[in-house]
């Protein structure tokens, strides 16, 4: 394929943006074509702002059927995603969709499946897998230079939300809107790289979650959750938007040292040798193992949503490898889920996890939802974030 014909989904933050690189010519081999809303309004917003060849519709699904288009960029709201999703493939589309993959993972495995029996070239955008401090972090994990993780521990504090930003959509922060809280909207990357960095998902885990802690929302503000994996080594989680000055900081620990990334540096403290070969022969009262503190080169830049989607067309036209297969999306909101199910239950977790439990338990707190439809939703405009983020 030498031109892939790409349509834009929802035209909200998000989508515009992504509508807007594609129009600026950052994605070789690819061309908006069109772009869908389900607000009437918005067919206005679009001519004003896009150049008349991309095409306004308003339903989706009579756009994936018109012949006109080969692959959908979905930003619509979280809960859509999944069943967008399948509906493109079934039109034979190739799909990206934005973070998070869904609302919980029991509709997200039928999207995955769905994916898998279409053959179409499926990603999501998790922008920050092209950040090169994780990818330096994967690569040091991977190539053994800090052994065997023995520990994880991410503190994500810095996602500071005031009652205000909560009082303006009556969506947000509901069950029924959003499906979730600071975990749903505010840490899906973080959820996917602290996975994606080791190559380990949890075995168990026991979380609390606290909801409406510090603003008056009905969905979690407030998490710390501790897990276990297969090889013995635990972890610790822990968000909220809820404090000022938040904290970034993730801590991995290995036989080998430890990796620490904060304040967008990455350190590593390197044991000479490792920490059970120096156990083995020392025969002191005290002492440790003679460690080093490495400045370890960084090279690349992050290339953010622009360079996830010139990845997605280059694997539609050439192959190439997707750097966020789509299917990967279910790892991070397992992560999430069982946050939740914890809180729910409170007692342990263990995963793979019981996704219809999971979701008899949200469908309890969505028939709860005092979520109130945004009247003044069909009139907002997309923002430009062109200077907020790659």
């Amino acid at each position: 394929m030498s031109l892939v014909r790409v349509a834009v989904i929802g035209i909200g933050n998000m989508g515009a943006a992504h509508a807007r690189t594609l129009i600026a010519g950052e994605v070789p081999g690819a061309e908006l074509v069109a772009v869908c809303d389900v607000r009437q309004e918005m067919a206005k917003w679009v001519s004003d702002n896009f150049p008349a060849s991309v095409v306004y519709w308003q339903d989706a699904e009579q756009m994936m059927g018109s012949g006109t288009i080969d692959a959908v960029i979905i930003a619509t709201p979280h809960y859509d995603h999944p069943e967008q999703a399948i509906q493109a493939f079934r039109y034979g589309l190739h799909v990206m969709i934005e973070k998070p993959a869904g609302v919980y993972t029991k509709q997200v495995r039928e999207m995955n499946e769905a994916a898998s029996a279409s053959g179409k070239c499926f990603s999501i955008m998790y922008n920050q897998r092209t950040n090169p401090l994780y990818i330096k972090l994967r690569d040091l994990i991977a190539s053994g230079e800090l052994g065997e993780i023995r520990r994880t521990n991410w503190i994500i504090t810095n996602w500071y939300r005031s009652q205000s930003y909560y009082d303006s959509g009556g969506w947000r922060a509901t069950w029924a809107g959003e499906g979730g809280g600071v975990l749903i909207n505010q840490d899906p990357h973080q959820l996917d790289l602290w996975q994606w960095t080791i190559g380990m998902m949890p075995v168990r885990m026991r979380a609390f979650c606290s909801f409406g802690k510090y603003r008056n929302i009905e969905v979690e503000d407030d998490v710390t959750a501790y897990v276990e994996y297969a090889n013995g080594a635990t972890g610790v989680f822990v968000t909220t938007t809820g404090e000022a000055p938040g904290t970034n900081r993730f801590e991995v620990n290995g036989d080998r040292g430890k990796i620490v990334i904060e304040d967008g540096k990455l350190t590593f403290w390197r044991l000479r040798e490792s920490e059970p070969e120096f156990n083995q022969r020392f025969t002191g009262g005290f002492g440790q193992p003679e460690c080093w503190k490495c400045d370890v080169p960084i090279t690349g830049v992050e290339s953010g949503h622009p360079g996830l989607i010139r990845n997605w067309v280059d694997a539609i036209r050439t192959g190439a490898p997707l750097i966020a297969p789509g299917e990967e999306g279910i790892h991070g909101l397992t992560l999430s889920n069982a946050m939740l199910l914890s809180t729910w239950t409170d007692h342990w977790v263990d995963l793979p996890m019981d996704e219809e439990l999971f979701y008899e338990h949200l469908q309890e707190r969505i028939a709860q939802s005092v979520m109130k439809k945004d009247q003044g939703y069909s009139k907002n405009q997309p923002a430009d974030l062109t200077q907020t983020f790659k």
